[in-house]
């Protein structure tokens, strides 16, 4: 029998791990020595943690795709890689729910209770207005921002993300029927869609700092706006890197109708940071 089907495939010793152990140490310390400003020790062990983390993503997934396209992976294996993707995606959208659940909370009950008549001594002529920097900004003129408006460049990004899952879909499809000239064509349109939308997004950023003063430190409205938006911005870097290696594996003839889950797996991954930005539109953008 072929180690495709003569059982479940278990893989050797690796050094990987610890490859991807050291390089986030080097990070760590680097990220802690650079925001206490010890230099140039921190930007060096940023650096070199980079660089070896680069070397292990580049080994490590090169040894899964070797051993998945020499047919080491059989049903049971494509199926316990199946399940992991699934609770990844979870894992993910509880990472966002916690986002958008602090967003939800600081609208509906903390910017309320800090103007009811239990607080009005404490924070005296605040208003509970959305969006807000919150009382102990609010007399500041300095922290004063226009809230970005929805209907300019988060449209177009939304366009582009939903024209990407279909550009997606029409390439997995064509995985599916075997065409693979359309399945280039379909990942090629992904993959450019993803890097326009993420050109927008620091086009917006750039406009938010200099010409609306919405920043970071601009209260429980900026720092709630720049995390749920950056974060998703961050996803999609990942996103748009992990289908531009499956463009150039399916270049390479990589891949059939009855077994790409790898294909699968960063499409799902795709898919949810779609689905994560039309929650991101309506409730960060629309409904402001």
């Amino acid at each position: 029998m072929s180690a495709a089907t003569s059982g479940y495939y278990f893989a050797p010793p690796s050094k990987w791990p610890v490859v991807g152990s050291t390089a986030l140490l080097f990070m760590g310390a680097g990220g802690a020595m650079t925001m206490n400003q010890i230099q140039p020790f921190g930007w060096a062990s940023l650096a070199i943690g980079f660089s070896i983390l680069v070397y292990m993503l580049f080994g490590w997934f090169g040894q899964v795709i070797r051993e998945s396209e020499s047919g080491l992976y059989n049903d049971q294996v494509d199926g316990s890689f199946r399940w992991s993707m699934s609770w990844f995606i979870f894992s993910e959208v509880m990472f966002f729910a916690a986002f958008f659940g602090a967003l939800y909370y600081a609208r509906v009950f903390s910017v309320p209770w800090l103007a009811d008549q239990d607080n009005a001594l404490l924070w005296e002529g605040y208003s509970a207005v959305w969006p807000t920097v919150g009382p102990y900004l609010e007399k500041n003129t300095a922290y004063d921002f226009t809230a970005m408006g929805p209907w300019g460049v988060p449209l177009l990004n939304t366009i582009l993300l939903l024209s990407s899952g279909v550009t997606l879909t029409w390439a997995h499809h064509a995985l599916k029927a075997g065409h693979r000239g359309q399945l280039v064509a379909g990942l090629f349109a992904t993959v450019a869609l993803g890097f326009t939308f993420l050109g927008f997004q620091i086009y917006e950023y750039v406009h938010a700092y200099s010409e609306l003063n919405l920043k970071l430190t601009s209260g429980v409205f900026g720092s709630t706006f720049f995390m749920l938006t950056g974060f998703h911005g961050f996803h999609v870097t990942l996103g748009a890197i992990m289908l531009t290696v499956i463009l150039f594996r399916c270049m390479k003839g990589h891949f059939k109708p009855n077994h790409h889950f790898g294909f699968e797996a960063v499409a799902w991954y795709w898919h949810f940071v779609d689905v994560v930005w039309l929650g991101l539109f309506l409730f960060v953008y629309v409904f402001v």
